[in-house]
């Protein structure tokens, strides 16, 4: 329990810092896009349309680029996005550059894909502003052959091959980001590849993670196993004498995990309900506090109520909000209310910034807006602040 005198003094509806870096104009168009983000109609008929558009060519990236592009990504390019990392860090946060090309299925894809993920670790280095790179597993070897794995068949020759190409790549930037000193992300994917994602990722973490915490994996909390794994991972990390990264998320995945199970009559893999979610994703927590000397901890949350809880425990506990072992982080675009907030309060704050190509970054900005209109409140709140800060400069005036 927090006592009243170690509450920390957090207002996530103070709109003058969340909103600070955003413009009369910025926040316009970010009322509209919201507005627009709120309609399921729209975003499930907008998704094929636009996908059409773009592979006919017709000329909608314009459009494209100065709505939803702007709103959730920095740039085309890691050179574009450096106007976006510096605005970030005049509100004390920092950056997660995000190469987020998804849906290739090439040898060729996925060797550029590697060379551009160490091309943001070379980035890091000379940037402060920078505090993680992060690649997603499917961004470098086919997902049907991570699903092949994990279903434990047996690999052909030329599979075999690939899945060493794979392993290789995931393992040069783990390399690159221990020599270098930067902290990198392995994204969660799908349930019926993640065992594999978790046993690479454990590898690499007992690989690199031997005098400080490198590498991060993704604990995706919304599934009802998360919580003992993250567990069993830290029992296994301290037999082995390495640090745990742990990026705790409660999910991206769950009206599909939940439709697959059904469809394929197995039981679903997510928490009956979202009280169970909320209720291990705050004891992952407390375990990681438990254990942090030891438990690289980043909240990827955009829950206010977890956010609270953790930055009233570091208070509680004595804790340096700076420790660089605890990070809070959001997705680029959203809940500003939380991220400038927690900063302008002397909290480490990162923000996840997908960049890449406007055509190859789409699947990603879908996916988002997607999830937007399945998280219970989300897209409502975000146009409440937006709102909240447009009376309040009209106020001012």
């Amino acid at each position: 329990m927090i006592s009243e005198n170690n509450r920390v003094k957090l207002d996530f509806n103070n709109t003058e810092i969340a909103f600070r870096n955003k413009s009369d104009k910025d926040l316009e168009k970010a009322y509209w896009l919201f507005k627009m983000v709120a309609s399921n109609a729209l975003i499930k008929i907008g998704t094929p349309i636009t996908n059409l558009a773009l592979n006919i060519g017709l000329p909608i990236q314009g459009i494209i680029r100065n709505t939803i592009y702007k709103q959730f990504c920095g740039g085309e390019s890691i050179e574009g996005c450096a106007q976006s990392i510096t605005d970030l860090g005049k509100g004390n946060v920092t950056t997660i550059l995000d190469y987020s090309v998804e849906g290739e299925e090439s040898e060729k894809s996925f060797d550029e894909t590697h060379a551009e993920i160490l091309r943001t670790v070379e980035y890091a280095k000379k940037n402060s502003h920078i505090s993680f790179c992060v690649f997603k597993p499917t961004g470098l070897g086919r997902f049907d052959l991570l699903a092949k794995v994990d279903a434990k068949q047996e690999l052909t020759d030329a599979e075999k091959i690939e899945f060493d190409k794979l392993y290789k790549r995931i393992d040069s930037i783990c390399s690159a980001c221990h020599q270098a000193g930067i902290k990198v992300l392995v994204d969660a994917e799908h349930s019926w590849i993640q065992d594999t994602i978790d046993d690479l990722a454990r590898e690499m973490m007992e690989k690199y993670n031997k005098e400080q915490v490198i590498v991060y994996n993704t604990y995706q909390i919304y599934r009802a196993d998360k919580l003992a794994s993250l567990k069993a991972d830290f029992a296994y990390a301290q037999t082995q004498n390495f640090y745990l990264g742990a990026k705790l998320v409660r999910g991206a995945y769950m009206e599909i995990e939940r439709q697959r199970a059904q469809e394929m009559g197995y039981p679903s893999p997510i928490q009956p309900n979202k009280k169970a979610a909320d209720k291990d994703y705050n004891e992952a927590l407390y375990f990681c506090l438990d254990h942090i000397n030891r438990i690289g901890l980043m909240a990827g949350t955009h829950n206010e109520e977890s956010s609270r809880i953790l930055a009233e425990e570091l208070v509680e506990r004595g804790i340096s909000p700076k420790n660089e072992h605890i990070y809070f982080a959001q997705l680029l675009g959203m809940s500003d209310n939380l991220s400038f907030n927690l900063a302008a309060a002397g909290f480490n704050v990162a923000k996840y910034m997908p960049y890449g190509p406007v055509k190859s970054v789409m699947p990603y900005l879908f996916r988002r807006a997607q999830e937007n209109t399945s998280v219970g409140g989300q897209t409502g709140r975000e146009l409440a602040l937006i709102m909240r800060e447009k009376q309040r400069r009209k106020n001012k005036k």
